[in-house]
């Protein structure tokens, strides 16, 4: 898995950051896409699953050498749990098996809220941010919009956003993805926010969290 610096090359940055700025010419909105490594460490992951290989390595290997003698299985055990730990933190396909899909969506809805407030999208004029997280450990597109564009558009549009990314993160054309939704998102802005004379661009047009 490439991390989130390298996920989109300087050429496809710039492109998503063109395409979010044309969006934002025609509307008083602000959209930020933005990709992070992960959304949480899932520590516990870690802990659960190199203790149950270590557990098993260490009986296996006490009963098989030393009679099941705890002088064996003891250093076996605390040698393979570290061991384990570095293991699993360096594979991602084996961490992310070892975490329920439903703690990912919880994980990814908090980092994008968290990451609404702290790239300053609840702050916009007229309540018209939205924030597009790629998150990339847990194979997850979030969407989140502020309360002045959620009153004027049905409930399922980010659904549809989201969609255009997984689609394109799985025919690995994520870039032109990305702008698609960034575009789309200005249509949805523009027929309810118009552009006004004296608006500015306040937010960044893309962010990558190192």
């Amino acid at each position: 898995m490439k991390p989130a610096n390298e996920f989109f090359t300087s050429e496809e940055q710039q492109k998503i950051e063109n395409a979010v700025k044309g969006a934002e010419t025609k509307t008083s909105g602000e959209i930020v896409p933005m990709v992070v490594n992960s959304s949480y460490e899932y520590p516990r992951a870690e802990l659960i699953g190199a203790g149950t290989l270590a557990l098993a390595v260490g009986l296996i290997f006490s009963w098989a050498v030393g009679g099941e003698s705890i002088w064996w299985f003891l250093p076996v055990f605390l040698v393979g749990f570290f061991g384990f730990q570095v293991l699993i933190r360096n594979s991602p396909g084996l961490k992310r098996k070892l975490i329920n899909p439903k703690e990912f969506d919880l994980e990814v809805r908090e980092k994008a809220l968290v990451s609404f407030v702290e790239q300053g999208l609840h702050e916009t004029r007229d309540k018209t941010g939205i924030l597009i997280l790629i998150s990339l450990f847990e194979h997850r597109v979030q969407v989140l919009a502020d309360s002045g564009i959620n009153a004027k558009v049905p409930e399922n549009t980010w659904n549809e956003i989201v969609t255009i990314i997984i689609n394109g993160l799985k025919a690995g054309d994520t870039c032109n993805a990305t702008c698609q939704a960034v575009e789309r998102c200005g249509e949805l802005l523009e027929e309810h926010f118009p552009r006004k004379h004296d608006d500015t661009d306040e937010l960044p047009n893309l962010v990558i969290e190192p």
